[in-house]
């Protein structure tokens, strides 16, 4: 497979130019990213909801229609009661209860078998009519056997709800789940991405600059995986004071649990610290980047990119404040997690854009 010098699949250049073959094809995967945002904002509603554990049937084909009679209705109500969930939180709320949680995870569902057509239709039709480039025919096969892995991945996720101890999903798998969807949404945006602009701006002297924004990118992916636990361990609903938590920085039993390893994932003080020291790292070196951007860039797409990384990183973290505050509203909730999409999208955007840090002019 031909790569240029940046890592990316070549455009082909035999029969209808490159450019003319990936700018449709862009389009396609642009839609499709937006469409994985929308997914990931459906999954934080789904959580905060406590709906995801309403469907406990995997059922790709059958469970794209929603029930269609009471005697199905009462079926699945049936179901649902059978999990700790409905003891432990919603015992007693009646089929109306249910029909409420439901109707978000169904639609959560829907949405991500749609996103599997909108992906799989259109890249046969372009393949068929011989308009994908040279060197993304196995990036875009990959990408749908991603996607697939996706949704089996996610109903691992839900099946660790049901178990006998439990009444919320394994925030381990949790965290596998939202990362597997962001390696999937970066993919298919950095495709697209090399698809509409195949030929770097050359940007002497930039070199430090990119790495700067690589580390960011790194930064960021830590805070949200991070930011999975805090979802897991529902740590948002305590410590609603910043920046100190309970009067001090470092919260105490920090370290409580043995091995250490554990309190990365199942110690709420060490989950919400870690989330909060993260993410202000993120900040500074996202802030770091714009600032460097605009003192050492020419204006053009790198050095807008950047600066947009700058403010998206500000407006997350002020989002995020504002979500702890008020105790984790549903809809604060929900928009900080599609906020961070904007994060990483900005990173993304601005790491293409300085692929040519360093060329000559």
């Amino acid at each position: 497979m031909p790569f240029d010098a940046q890592g990316a699949p070549s455009v082909g250049t035999a029969g209808p130019s490159g450019s003319s073959l990936g700018r449709p094809l862009a389009l396609w995967l642009f839609g499709v990213a937006a469409m994985i945002w929308i997914m990931v904002a459906l999954g934080g509603a789904t959580r905060l909801t406590g709906s995801g554990l309403s469907i406990m049937e995997w059922a790709p084909l059958s469970g794209t229609l929603p029930p269609l009679s009471d005697a199905e209705w009462q079926r699945l109500y049936d179901l649902y009661r059978t999990i700790p969930q409905y003891a432990l939180v919603n015992a007693g709320f009646g089929i109306e209860g249910f029909k409420q949680i439901f109707w978000l995870e169904w639609a959560h569902r829907l949405w991500g078998r749609l996103i599997g057509l909108a992906y799989a239709l259109p890249l046969l039709w372009f393949w068929v009519r011989g308009r994908i480039p040279a060197g993304y025919k196995l990036p875009l096969l990959g990408l749908l056997l991603l996607g697939g892995l996706q949704g089996a991945v996610g109903w691992f996720m839900v099946a660790s709800g049901f178990e006998s101890d439990r009444a919320a999903v394994s925030p381990y798998r949790l965290v596998i789940h939202l990362g597997l969807a962001l390696v999937l949404y970066g993919a298919v945006l950095w495709t697209a991405l090399g698809l509409w602009r195949p030929t770097p701006e050359a940007l002497p002297g930039s070199g430090a600059l990119r790495r700067h924004v690589q580390a960011t990118l790194g930064l960021l992916i830590l805070a949200m995986l991070a930011g999975g636990f805090v979802a897991g361990m529902r740590a948002g609903f305590d410590y609603n004071t910043f920046p100190l938590m309970d009067g001090r920085l470092v919260p105490e039993g920090y370290a409580a649990l043995s091995p250490a390893w554990r309190n990365l994932a199942e110690n709420i003080a060490a989950v919400q610290f870690n989330h909060r020291a993260l993410a202000s790292l993120a900040l500074l070196a996202a802030g770091g980047a714009a600032a460097a951007a605009w003192r050492r860039l020419p204006a053009g797409p790198a050095r807008r990119a950047c600066l947009a990384l700058g403010a998206a990183a500000l407006l997350q973290y002020a989002l995020g404040v504002a979500t702890l505050l008020l105790v984790v509203p549903v809809s604060l909730g929900t928009l900080h997690q599609a906020m961070a999409v904007l994060v990483l999208t900005a990173t993304l955007v601005a790491l293409h854009a300085l692929r040519g840090a360093g060329r000559p002019a």
